[in-house]
């Protein structure tokens, strides 16, 4: 920490829990850094989540709550739980604004944006709700009425939020994900599948199962990211095939490459992949995660989906053979990749950290 920091005044990003809630953060306040370098950033998240990994990483002061799930798709001992930990957790977030006195509170979701943002609206501080997806979660839905302005990346989430005030957003990436020129392979149509950080068991498996089919692994070469928990079983489900045409990784830290290499992306619908996949202009088949609350996922997909920007898979309506004729009319066609690279691009919010920033601390008391 800055050894000057108890003479800054801060601004405080509340949430995580997962990387597409932690990352957009940390975008935002490296633009906090660069447009005010007299403010410092402090983050709160919740006991345990990911961002006590990433945030400190990332060189910023990381403060916790301890708070858990609320929502219909957890148990209902879940609920119980984090109901009775819900007093500690406002005691928590009091005090934490108490000791750092922030010009405003921006919340990116995830369980400590909760009890952070009604504390701090109670306070009077100046607090800012960033929702990333279609249909905004349940506690948004909540304080959508309490904090100042409410920020939205798709514009149907507004539908579902009595805000004061509310503004168009984008989601802040990073900044390598920009439109590259596509690296050079004549006569291979490349696809990048993944399912964030640790996989998605669903997706490894169809593309196990397709590859038993045959039949559209001709011409293609595709980099397949799966997650440390499925990695082993794929890679034997690939042996015998040219690795330098299918290779299997648990983790890739090169995504900006990654995308530039690709013509095709498979992947989940968080708002974050979402995000990236409009920022690097790619064409994307998203299979949305069904069990995300409130099938946010799927709402995120078929905005892009509605103006021809994507393909929209459901699980449910997935099999092997479905998903290996999708891929062959997507190599066998580049009309259609080329089309849904042109329409992406009305997606991209290109300054969206900077503007997010500017939206917190416009009016905020110095």
């Amino acid at each position: 920490m800055n050894s000057n920091s108890e003479k800054k005044q801060t601004v405080i990003i509340a949430g995580g829990g997962t990387g597409g809630h932690i990352y957009p953060g940390v975008a935002v306040a490296r633009a906090v850094e660069v447009l005010h370098p007299e403010l410092e950033v402090h983050f709160v998240g919740s006991t345990g989540g990911l961002e006590e990994t990433i945030v400190p990483r990332e060189g910023f002061p990381l403060h916790t709550v301890s708070v858990g799930r609320l929502h219909s798709s957890v148990g209902r001992w879940t609920q119980i739980k984090t109901l009775i930990k819900m007093p500690l957790a406002f005691w928590s977030a009091w005090k934490i604004l108490r000791q750092l006195k922030p010009v405003a509170v921006l919340g990116v979701g995830g369980f400590a944006s909760g009890p952070v943002l009604l504390i701090a609206s109670l306070l009077g501080y100046r607090t800012l709700i960033w929702e990333p997806n279609a249909f905004p979660g349940w506690t948004n839905r909540i304080l959508a009425k309490r904090v100042d302005e409410c920020l939205v990346v798709f514009k149907e989430a507004g539908q579902h939020l009595r805000a004061r005030k509310l503004t168009a957003s984008g989601v802040p990436v990073r900044s390598v994900m920009v439109p590259a020129p596509r690296l050079a392979h004549p006569g291979f149509f490349r696809i990048l599948i993944f399912g964030g950080s640790q996989g998605a068991r669903f997706i490894n498996n169809l593309v196990v199962e397709s590859l038993q089919l045959g039949g559209w692994i001709e011409g293609v070469e595709v980099v397949h990211q799966t997650g440390p928990a499925d990695f082993a079983k794929i890679k034997a489900a690939y042996a015998g095939i040219d690795e330098k045409c299918f290779q299997v990784f648990e983790y890739l830290h090169d995504m900006d490459k990654r995308f530039a290499w690709a013509d095709l992306v498979i992947c989940r619908s968080g708002a974050s992949t979402v995000a990236e996949v409009c920022a690097c202009e790619k064409a994307a088949i998203f299979i949305p995660l069904p069990t995300a609350a409130d099938d946010h996922q799927t709402k995120n997909a078929q905005v892009l989906a509605a103006k021809n920007a994507a393909l929209v898979c459901r699980q449910s309506e997935l099999s092997a053979q479905s998903f290996r004729e999708t891929i062959a009319r997507f190599r066998d066609n580049p009309e259609l990749t080329k089309n849904m690279e042109e329409n992406v691009k009305q997606f991209q919010f290109p300054n969206a950290a900077e503007e997010i920033t500017r939206r917190l601390l416009a009016g905020a008391k110095a």
